[in-house]
């Protein structure tokens, strides 16, 4: 939010908008876009402490010539994970702001599961210093679901001091909507914390529609990020819901949402990145990239701008933001063009934050070591990753192309005389694991995954949706102990292996889930880490070796994972045994 204004700012304010004083700055020379309106204005931009005093004629202090540029509102990203970037927030904010990113709604889901209320104490101290202004909704399903153990339990006595919290606007995407729907009792005890400190409550309902649909939105649940298709979307636009229209690294809806976006819907319809890692920001931008993509589909630039900036300001009660007027944060950006929305410059708050694609503050972070050290395991050796099966006719999570929906199989593996499995390079099924990091229960839960086309070594993650305890794959239960001990000793993030020996890894000593490096560091370290997957372990080309991985034990997502506590069945949403 702004900073609290005196009787003295906005003295000067208003005789910075009457012509009284000189204004501190003003962008002249310009093209303003009106998201009122719909007009563009030929006028200059008066800015004061921080705020826009005016659009018109104007003298300033300092003068910038704007080229004849369209001047626009910040871009608002209305739902992102900081951590699926895995970079830290003061990174983030240095890759975003150059592309036109002003505000970010961010939801610490995966941090917080990790590491609790300290781990979002963490993000907020840590997004004080960078100039992209982030706001927070406070996580509402810690953990995400009763089948794993997560680093915390947030419940609604936990909510009642963070919810309170200014840059909390409210309850991030109840993801738990058949609770929603059943009026669990703890889940209307969550509902009502938001609800009694007059906070917001934002979505996420995949495939609900009708009556259950009805009875989420008649909580105010406010908007959803997760339509998979344009009737989707309308049936919550219906219903008095915002759709959030999104395009990350991993899910792509926007081109097909854009389709449904129409005059009379376009006011409920807003921009979201939910995941967004840096080779994607680096490759194809942020928030400039989805209007390129809105046009591109046949939205016009002043309705795609209005969902970039008004839609979500509104949406998130940030009213202080999303327009150039008098009065509003002087979140600025000036464009070359209105197809491909190339960025020229960015104020935030009226200081001159980005040109030219660079950032221009300089980036100090903040103490991490509260959240690092979180890999911690109770006696775990190669001997917890013993099965001795009875029969080699097992269950097998099989990895369907394109995505993290996995498909319940059976198959008959080969199996020593002590009932371990034998790793063949014939079967394309390999033992999977998922080590408990945060409780020190001591669970080891074993599986078997099929399609993933490892043919060497071992590969270790401590991200692994939502809970994120160590997931783990390789071709013998050497190569993966092996494996996660060298994870842990790195402080978390991504181990691959080959015959006793690290081939490449990217530490994340933040929760183990974020890098303390550059953003391009961990766009390079990626590349490599995927190159070295395919070349030196065989993993098949079509699959996504760390982000597939990561998704193998979310234990809501069709049709069968794997948590720490055994292999589940999401279709019939219990856990079963390996022997089928």
């Amino acid at each position: 939010m702004s900073a609290k204004m005196t009787k003295e700012t906005l003295k000067k304010l208003i005789q910075t908008a009457s012509g009284t004083v000189p204004a501190e700055t003003v962008i002249k020379n310009c093209k303003v876009l009106n998201v009122f309106t719909g007009e563009w204005i030929e006028g200059d931009i008066a800015l004061c402490g921080g705020e826009i005093a005016g659009v018109g004629s104007y003298s300033g202090e300092t003068e910038v010539d704007g080229g004849g540029r369209y001047a626009v509102p910040g871009f608002i990203d209305s739902h992102i994970h900081i951590e699926s970037s895995y970079l830290s927030p003061e990174e983030l904010g240095r890759l975003l702001v150059p592309h036109g990113g002003t505000t970010i709604i961010a939801d610490p889901h995966e941090i917080v599961n990790v590491c609790g209320i300290k781990g979002l104490d963490y993000m907020m101290e840590a997004a004080e210093n960078t100039a992209l202004d982030i706001q927070f909704m406070l996580p509402s399903c810690v953990p995400a679901t009763p089948f794993e153990h997560a680093g915390a339990v947030i419940g609604a006595a936990e909510m009642e001091e963070p919810i309170r919290r200014e840059k909390i606007l409210g309850l991030g995407e109840f993801m738990n909507f058949p609770g929603v729907v059943n009026a669990d009792e703890g889940v209307l005890d969550k509902l009502m914390t938001a609800k009694e400190t007059g906070k917001l409550i934002d979505g996420h309902s995949p495939g609900l529609s009708g009556l259950a649909l009805n009875a989420y939105a008649a909580a105010r649940i406010s908007g959803d990020h997760e339509c998979g298709s344009v009737e989707a979307m309308q049936e919550r636009l219906r219903l008095g819901m915002y759709v959030l229209l999104r395009q990350g690294s991993a899910c792509r809806d926007l081109r097909n949402l854009a389709k449904g976006v129409t005059a009379e819907n376009s006011r409920r319809c807003l921009l979201c990145s939910d995941d967004r890692q840096p080779k994607t920001i680096l490759k194809e931008g942020h928030i400039d990239n989805h209007l390129r993509l809105c046009v591109e589909e046949g939205i016009d630039a002043v309705t795609a701008l209005r969902m970039a900036t008004l839609n979500a300001a509104e949406c998130f009660r940030l009213y202080d933001r999303g327009a150039i007027a008098p009065g509003y944060r002087a979140d600025i950006v000036l464009l070359d063009d209105l197809t491909e929305f190339h960025v020229d410059r960015v104020w935030i708050k009226g200081v001159l934050t980005a040109e030219g694609g660079e950032y221009l503050l300089p980036v100090e972070r903040y103490d991490s070591s509260a959240v690092a050290g979180s890999i911690r395991f109770k006696d775990f050796s190669v001997e917890k990753l013993r099965m001795g099966l009875k029969s080699g006719h097992v269950h097998v999570i099989e990895i369907q192309p394109g995505g993290v929906v996995t498909k319940k199989s059976v198959a008959d593996v080969p199996l020593d005389d002590k009932g371990e499995f034998i790793w063949s390079k014939d079967l394309d099924i390999a033992k999977v694991a998922v080590v408990e990091r945060h409780q020190l229960t001591g669970n080891v839960a074993c599986g078997f995954l099929k399609g993933y086309g490892i043919q060497h070594g071992a590969i270790a993650l401590s991200i692994a949706h939502d809970s994120h305890n160590v997931i783990v794959v390789g071709v013998s239960d050497e190569e993966m102990a092996f494996a996660v001990e060298k994870l842990k000793e790195q402080g978390g993030g991504i181990v691959l292996t080959r015959e006793g020996q690290v081939i490449d890894a990217m530490p994340m000593p933040i929760a183990g889930l974020m890098s303390d490096q550059s953003g391009q560091w961990v766009a390079e370290k990626l590349e490599s880490i995927h190159e070295k997957a395919y070349t030196n372990l065989g993993i098949h080309r079509e699959v996504e070796p760390v982000m597939t991985l990561c998704f193998m034990s979310l234990a809501v997502i069709p049709e069968i994972k794997l948590t720490d506590m055994g292999l589940f069945d999401v279709t019939e949403f219990r856990f079963i045994e390996v022997e089928a």
